[in-house]
């Protein structure tokens, strides 16, 4: 029963952690996306998060799951993925997110994500772990 009760307590604690990054990826990407158009008056703010929401949408129709393929399998070794790495991944790219908002400066979350699963790999397994060719 211990063990059920730390499972849960682990899967709880991951899936808060990652809806912190998801909440940091909205309010650090989102904004960068229709931050050029609003601020130079070409669209005002609703006519931008339409347009992003829409675009968003259609993006997902032409290239499907493509990017999270890529990025749970073609950059690290599949096989070393556990809790340990995911929280590494999660803490790093919120960490990051959070540096570069304070100091203003641009930065992508879903890259932080990825340099977040690249050192959780390295941490665990080296550099075996690492696709190098699904990183470049």
């Amino acid at each position: 029963m211990h063990s059920i009760q730390l499972a849960l307590w682990m899967v709880a604690t991951l899936v808060l952690v990652a809806l912190v990054f998801d909440f940091m990826n909205g309010f650090h990407d989102a904004a960068n996306s229709i931050a050029t158009v609003v601020s130079t008056g070409v669209l005002k703010p609703r006519q931008a998060v339409v347009f992003a929401a829409a675009f968003n949408v259609i993006a997902y129709f032409i290239f499907h799951l493509k990017v999270a393929q890529t990025v749970g399998k073609g950059t690290i070794d599949p096989g070393i993925v556990d809790h340990y790495v995911v929280f590494g991944a999660l803490v790093g790219a919120i960490g990051w997110n959070v540096i570069t908002w304070y100091y203003g400066i641009p930065s992508s979350s879903s890259h932080a994500l990825i340099g977040g699963l690249v050192g959780a790999a390295l941490a665990k397994s080296g550099w075996s772990s690492l696709n190098i060719d699904g990183l470049l």
